[in-house]
């Protein structure tokens, strides 16, 4: 796949912020809109780390790809894409083997109108972009099915994705649901931020965001814990985000300033 199609035309809110927009504009891209720049401002307001934040999860993505395609997974199902910024996971993992197919997937109209930039693969691999919500996994594993070779081992990558999907939305039926369609040696790769360091800022954060459209579904380290019932977590087991396997990334600046409130793993499906 060249990645060379144009971007196919379509309808963006840009009356409320959109989580994909703000984490663009913490990371510094220009593919967001005044409303999230706006929104961003008063998230920086109460805890000025969250761009440090936007970036420790891109380096997890990085280090925990790096991780996976080092042992042998050639198959990644990356859900809650967002906005391009390289190096995407296709590159990070395709570095390694080259063979590596990756299958893109999101939800928001504006990472459909960068989709090609996700599409430039290396000739012996394959990048895809499914336009899907993590809400219907029915749909997810068909589309990805196209691509991948669903009776090998898949990497199912969820990276800063679930604390935007609610109990009552079922955010662990969802990836129970996603893993049973994977086989034997399929892995989870997982972030997700918490209010267990940062109560009052994060409980602030929530109101404001709800205010504004945006549910945030903070999760306790017991309860990012669930998502990885019956699978064997790979060593350090649940880490603060920049604790996992620091050694295989570059070190974000400003991560060393306080604890980062957000929880990371990856985990082997038997």
């Amino acid at each position: 796949m060249t990645g060379q199609e144009s971007a196919p035309a379509v309808e963006i809110d840009t009356s409320k912020p959109h989580p994909a927009r703000m984490y663009d504009w913490y990371l510094g891209g220009k593919d967001n809109y005044p409303v999230d720049e706006a929104m961003g401002r008063q998230m920086l307001a109460l805890d000025p780390r969250v761009p440090v934040m936007a970036r420790v999860n891109r380096a997890f993505m990085h280090r925990a790809t790096r991780w996976l395609a080092r042992n042998g997974i050639r198959q990644f199902l990356d859900i809650g894409t967002g906005i391009p910024t390289e190096p995407n996971l296709h590159q990070v993992a395709q570095e390694i083997a080259p063979d590596a197919r990756v299958v893109y997937c999101d939800n928001d109209p504006i990472v459909l109108a960068h989709a090609a930039a996700l599409l430039r693969s290396t000739p012996g691999g394959a990048t895809e972009y499914l336009q899907a919500d993590v809400r219907d996994p029915a749909a997810i594993i068909e589309g990805a099915g196209k691509t991948l070779d669903l009776t090998r081992p898949v990497a199912l990558s969820l990276v800063a994705l679930l604390h935007f999907v609610p109990d009552a939305d079922g955010a662990h039926e969802l990836v129970a649901r996603l893993l049973a369609e994977l086989p034997s040696g399929s892995y989870l790769m997982m972030t997700h931020a918490t209010a267990d360091f940062t109560p009052e800022e994060s409980a602030a954060a929530t109101e404001k965001l709800k205010a504004a459209g945006v549910t945030l579904a903070l999760r306790s380290r017991e309860e990012f814990g669930r998502f990885f019932d019956g699978l064997d977590l790979v060593d350090p087991g649940l880490a603060v985000v920049p604790d996992w396997h620091p050694e295989l990334g570059e070190p974000v600046p400003g991560q060393e300033d306080g604890v980062i409130p957000g929880y990371g793993a990856v985990a082997r499906k038997p």
